[in-house]
């Protein structure tokens, strides 16, 4: 029996929020939602005492799983790995279907964000490529060619 009822959402903690949630919407991602969390709930899920965290909610056009950006005002934040490689252990990278491939890289590198590799086709089913984000998020970007 399965206790899992649906994806929901990822997270990622980042440091810039505006930045990060700017690049995500430019994507075509949209706000949900912006608040603030703190208290015994935080602290009890976290378990982080003495917590507060900003948080973004993103949802795609499609109405799928949404993209939580979180960003704590306190305590600091630890740095991560920004150059990390897809082989890393951890989160390796948060993906999204386009209908143009080209053209989201070539509007994300007129951000400055390039590709991590090069664009990729997989058989004639994909074209895909990652792109390293804001604060070191690889965004792989897939484009559906058959």
């Amino acid at each position: 029996m399965s206790h899992i009822r649906r994806f929901d959402h990822v997270g990622i903690t980042v440091a810039d929020l505006d930045a990060v949630t700017a690049f995500f919407v430019g994507l075509g991602l949209e706000v949900e939602g912006r608040t603030f969390v703190e208290g015994e709930f935080l602290e009890t899920v976290s378990g982080i005492p003495d917590s507060r965290t900003e948080i973004v909610m993103l949802r795609p056009p499609d109405g799928g799983a949404r993209l939580e950006l979180a960003s704590f005002v306190r305590p600091d934040h630890e740095p991560g790995s920004p150059a990390a490689m897809a082989n890393e252990l951890g989160l390796r990278n948060v993906a999204f279907e386009v209908d143009d491939l080209q053209a989201a890289v070539d509007r994300l590198a007129a951000d400055g964000y390039g590709l991590v590799g090069g664009i990729g086709q997989y058989e004639h089913v994909w074209r895909m490529a990652y792109v390293r984000g804001p604060e070191g998020i690889i965004v792989s970007l897939a484009e559906r060619i058959g």
